[in-house]
C-alpha cells in the first residue's frame, strides 16, 4: 500500500469503505435490524451515486456545468425498461439484463454526444442552458408518448392509448404519464455496489490517463491547451459523453428496481438535476468519493428523519448548510488541517494504527 501513489491509495480506500458498508448493511438486513423501507433505498442510493460521479466528471474535471444529468438518467432508464419489457418473454433474464445495461448506457451516451457536439464548441454557460432544456424536453416527451407493440410491429402516438390502433392482444409498453409498468425488478444491492466500484475504477483510470490529463489541462487553461495543439472539442466530447453514459447507467439500475417507472419532476426533472449537483458540490468538486458519501447521506437523511415530520426539512436544510461550511469555509478548512480532520489525515492515521497493530 505504501508503494502506491496517493490517488491509488484513495481509490482503494474508497472501495474498501464501500465493501465494508455493503457487508454491514447485508448483516443488518439478515439479522432483521434494517427496516424494509431503508433496505429498499439501497439500490436508488447507488443509482444516484453513479449519476453524481458522472456529473462530477463533467463539472470537476471537464469544468463544464450541466443541469440536465437527470435527463440522461431518464434516457437510460426508459430505453432499458422498454427493451426489458418488450423482450421479457423471449430473452433469458441474465442476458436481457446485461443487454438492457448496454442499450441504456449507449443511448444516454448517444444523446450526450449529440447535445454536446454543437454546444461545446462555444464558450460560456451554453452547456448548462442546453442540458437544462434537454432534461425538461425529454421528461415532457415521455409523459406524452404512447408506445405499443403487436403483430404488425411498434405503434407510436402522442394523443392517447386508443389512437395506437393496435390489434387485440397488443401490448402497451409506454403509457403516457403512467410510464412503463411491469419492468423486471432485477437490480439488487450487490449488483449496484459492483457497478459503483467498477465506475469508480473506470473514472479513476480515465482522469489519470493521457486523455484525462488533457481534459484537465483544457479545464485549467483552454487557450494554453489549444496553443500546444490539443484538440479541444474532441477531448471535451469524450469526457462529456462518458459523463452522460455513467448517468444512463444509473438510470438503468434505477429503472430495474421499481415496477412502475414514471418521468416525474421529482425523479427526472429539473429539481433532481439540481439535487444531483448539490451532491457533487457538497461532496467536493473533483472528489468522486465525496460524491458517493454526500449522495448516501443526503438521500437517506429525509427517511431517517421521517419520525420528526414537523422538523424534517428544517433539519435537512441545516445539515446542508453545515456540510457546505465544513467542506468549503476557509476558516474551517484551516481548522481541519490543523487538527487532522481532513480525509488524507484520517486515512494516514488509520494506516499508522494498522501498521502498529501488525
Amino acid at each position: 500500500m505504501k508503494n502506491l501513489n496517493k490517488s491509488t491509495q484513495k481509490l482503494l480506500t474508497t472501495i474498501g469503505i464501500i465493501i465494508v458498508l455493503y457487508l454491514v448493511v447485508t448483516i443488518m438486513e439478515a439479522t432483521g435490524n434494517l427496516s424494509s423501507l431503508m433496505g429498499g433505498l439501497m439500490v436508488p442510493v447507488c443509482a444516484f451515486s453513479l449519476v453524481a460521479v458522472g456529473l462530477n466528471l463533467c463539472v470537476g474535471y471537464l469544468g463544464e456545468l450541466s443541469l440536465g444529468h437527470a435527463g440522461f438518467m431518464c434516457v437510460g432508464a426508459f430505453t432499458s425498461a422498454f427493451f426489458s419489457k418488450v423482450f421479457m418473454n423471449t430473452i433469458p433474464d441474465v442476458p436481457r439484463f446485461i443487454l438492457a445495461f448496454i442499450i441504456g448506457t449507449a443511448m444516454a451516451a448517444l444523446f450526450g454526444f449529440l447535445i454536446a457536439s454543437p454546444v461545446l464548441r462555444l464558450s460560456g454557460d451554453y452547456l448548462a442552458i442546453v442540458t437544462l432544456a434537454f432534461g425538461e424536453i425529454i421528461k415532457n416527451v415521455i409523459n406524452t408518448l404512447y408506445v405499443g407493440i403487436d403483430g404488425n410491429g411498434i405503434h407510436f402516438s402522442i394523443k392517447d392509448m386508443l389512437s395506437l390502433g393496435m390489434e387485440p392482444g397488443g401490448q402497451v409498453i409506454v403509457n403516457g404519464a403512467q410510464g412503463v409498468t411491469g419492468t423486471p425488478r432485477q437490480s439488487t444491492f450487490l449488483i449496484s455496489v459492483i457497478l459503483l466500484i467498477v465506475v469508480l475504477i473506470l473514472t479513476y483510470n480515465f482522469v489519470h490517463s493521457r486523455t484525462g490529463r488533457a481534459v484537465q489541462a483544457i479545464r485549467d487553461n483552454q487557450i494554453a491547451a489549444e496553443t500546444v495543439g490539443l484538440p479541444i472539442t474532441k477531448y471535451k466530447l469524450i469526457a462529456f459523453t462518458l459523463s452522460a453514459a455513467i448517468a444512463g447507467l444509473g438510470g438503468v439500475l434505477f429503472a430495474h428496481n421499481i415496477s412502475s417507472l414514471q418521468a416525474t419532476t421529482n425523479t427526472f426533472g429539473y429539481n433532481m438535476s439540481i439535487m444531483i449537483l448539490v451532491y457533487v458540490v457538497l461532496g467536493g468538486i473533483g472528489n468522486f468519493r465525496g460524491s458517493v458519501i454526500a449522495t448516501a447521506v443526503l438521500y437517506l437523511l429525509p427517511e431517517l428523519l421521517r419520525g420528526m415530520q414537523n422538523y424534517r426539512m428544517l433539519i435537512y436544510s441545516v445539515v446542508l448548510i453545515v456540510l457546505m461550511l465544513f467542506n468549503w469555509a476557509p476558516g474551517i478548512l484551516k481548522w481541519r488541517e490543523k487538527h487532522g480532520f481532513t480525509a488524507a489525515a484520517v486515512t494516514q492515521k488509520f494506516g499508522k494504527k494498522k501498521k502498529e497493530v501488525q
